[in-house]
């Protein structure tokens, strides 16, 4: 007889073994439905959550795509104003006026008088 049949056999009697000291236990009538519980109890925290933040998906999807449809109409407003067209350095000279207070505009710092 070889060494790894022996190994074998020893280990063929010791699951034997095993196999008598701990049986099958059939299970309950209520097996199921406990398990079904406790996979229920555990996931109900989880499937509100993911619930909730499926329902804010939705409505930040529905309100991008209406705000989206909302900039891409013409505004009423628009339409019955005047168009009037106003260069790029039309707008920067009305915007910087000449009759602003010198508080605004740049200082100017003479150093001339304050050497003698």
């Amino acid at each position: 007889m070889y060494p790894s049949e022996r190994n074998e056999k020893k280990l063929d009697a010791l699951f034997w073994a095993y196999q008598a000291a701990c049986p099958d236990r059939e299970p309950s009538a209520n097996f199921m439905p406990g398990v079904w519980q406790r996979i229920e109890a555990r996931q109900d925290f989880t499937f509100s959550f993911r619930r909730m933040a499926s329902g804010f998906v939705t409505v930040a999807a529905a309100l991008t795509l209406v705000l989206g449809v909302y900039m891409s109409l013409p505004h009423m407003r628009a339409l019955s104003a005047p168009q009037v067209q106003v260069s790029y350095l039309e707008a920067l000279a009305d915007a910087n006026t000449l009759d602003t207070p010198e508080i605004v505009g740049p200082v100017r710092l003479d150093l001339s008088d304050a050497v003698q």
